[in-house]
């Protein structure tokens, strides 16, 4: 099957990883090795970008950038439309390899796919809707008001854990605002970037595309360092760690470009002794467990009211003991494998941590052993009691554990929530309405997502999507993040016979 779907999308034992379009180009940079952590077998291997290669791509891209932005931007959203009909037919088979390739499940690589469906459907009624406001001049005869331009080259660098939605969250709507994109996939899920890059490129032939709007860039980390410190890339959007993302963004500052970022969570659902505790369960355990626990929005952190507590923590441990650990394109698989066995090394070390500072563990974790786990990235998903301040807990683990802790009254619980260096996805489960609205207000989470009643996972594409503090600040996706891949200008016009000057000021001649 697998081998069925790599022939349906171009993809050969050795690929070059360097496209500005509908060309392909010979690489010539280091060799990276597609494994998958599904059964541990080499799928194929990508020949990454060298800087030549490089330096060819951004080229031709600013070039294309001088032509694509002025194409009317209903026209470059008409191109987006027919990418998201081309997604529409190719969702199965994509799906299909970022679940192989990456090891989220198979309903959730369905899901990923559906999201740059979704995305393209949005960007398209936004190329219709790029708008500006016009002010009132305090002169005569003077009309003021503002305009969005597209930047130029936006650099893409994105993370395993979605190999290919998060790219189209930045693609779609740099393309319809005007700009064109560089895209630095992982190094550990390149073949899923290869896959979107086929299925873009006839739409772009189709549509005389010029070359270099839609350009691809495997590479180590070196490619987004090089991104990140050239000042032909206005804007770096960046997905990943948040070591990772403040080394971007002091690359790019240095140069006074933008960086938009997308960085680590450390989420939090407070389940209230007013929560609906059946359905709380099911939000809980698929925040913690979807994906491994490897979502930028994974539950990482319950925090329970002490009158409940003992019976969620019941609860939690009946439903952790009916998960299904395995092959995640089998449909009956609640969690699949970890990227790779560092990650495995990084969940070990987490729970040896807990255990030395003193928590408890409830549910106990490890890794699998067995013919159906040869690749010896599958780990139990792990539920431990713990303090907040644990050091452990004040950081980011890419894996399946959950932490739980307790309290008394919602103000504490608030100060719990908000207590990490992370500001991304947050949740409490009530049916008071008083708890639900002071969780919002000023006074509440300071994250950059906030849900009564829903988990910490599985954002929409209509809102903006992106966290506060060490997530970043970035924002993508819905709402108004358009205008992060523009640059804004004021106009006035003066059509009287006078030339008179603002704040009263005389000088005449």
């Amino acid at each position: 099957m697998i081998q069925d779907i790599l022939n349906q999308f171009h993809i050969s034992s050795q690929n070059s990883g360097v496209s500005t379009g509908t060309q392909w180009l010979k690489a010539d940079g280091a060799v990276i090795d597609a494994h998958s952590p599904v059964d541990g077998k080499h799928i194929a291997q990508v020949t990454a970008a060298s800087r030549a290669n490089y330096d060819t791509v951004v080229t031709t891209a600013a070039a294309a950038f001088k032509e694509w932005r002025l194409w009317p931007a209903p026209r470059r959203g008409e191109v987006v439309r027919q990418i998201g009909e081309a997604l529409r037919k190719n969702k199965q088979a994509l799906g299909k390899l970022v679940s192989y390739e990456m090891g989220k499940s198979l309903q959730e690589g369905y899901g990923e796919v559906q999201e740059m469906i979704d995305i393209c459907d949005f960007a398209v009624g936004l190329s219709r809707q790029l708008h500006g406001l016009t002010m009132h001049s305090e002169r005569p005869g003077h009309r003021m008001y503002e305009q969005w331009h597209p930047l130029g080259i936006t650099g893409i660098i994105s993370a395993f854990n979605f190999p290919v939605a998060v790219w189209s969250w930045n693609a779609m709507l740099a393309w319809v605002c005007g700009d064109v994109c560089i895209w630095k996939p992982s190094e550990k899920t390149p073949l899923s970037a290869i896959a979107c890059q086929q299925i873009v490129q006839e739409v772009l032939q189709a549509n005389n595309v010029p070359e270099g709007v839609c350009c691809l860039l495997a590479g180590n980390r070196d490619a987004g360092e090089w991104l990140a410190a050239d000042t032909r890339v206005p804007l770096v959007s960046a997905t990943g760690s948040t070591r990772m993302g403040k080394a971007v963004a002091a690359v790019v500052a240095a140069r006074l470009g933008r960086s938009l970022l997308e960085l680590g969570g450390n989420n939090a659902i407070i389940i209230s002794k007013d929560a609906d505790l059946d359905m709380s369960l099911i939000g809980c355990v698929f925040g913690a467990v979807g994906t491994a626990g490897q979502r930028c929005t994974t539950t990482r952190r319950l925090i329970i009211h002490e009158s409940v507590y003992d019976a969620f923590t019941a609860k939690l441990v009946k439903a952790y003991g009916q998960l299904k650990i395995g092959n995640p394109l089998d449909e009956n698989n609640h969690v699949g494998p970890l990227i790779d066995t560092d990650a495995v090394r990084m969940y070990e070390h987490a729970i040896a941590e807990v255990q030395k500072e003193g928590g408890r563990i409830l549910v106990e974790g490890g890794v699998l052993s067995g013919a159906e786990y040869a690749s010896g990235c599958y780990v139990k998903p792990c539920i431990a009691e713990v303090e907040n301040h644990y050091q452990i807990v004040q950081h980011e683990t890419f894996a399946p554990i959950l932490y739980v802790m307790k309290y008394k009254t919602l103000e504490e619980a608030i100060a719990l929530q908000n207590g990490v260096p992370q500001g991304l996805s947050s949740s409490i489960m009530t049916l008071n309405l008083r708890e639900a609205e002071a969780f919002l207000s000023q006074a509440g989470s300071d994250c950059g997502i906030a849900n009564v009643n829903i988990g910490t996972s599985g954002a929409e594409i209509g809102g903006a999507f992106g966290g506060e503090k060490e997530t970043g600040g970035g924002r993508e996706s819905g709402s108004e993040a358009w205008k992060a891949y523009m640059r804004r200008q004021t106009n006035t016009i003066n059509y009287s016979t006078q030339l008179p000057l603002a704040q009263g000021i005389k000088f005449d001649l």
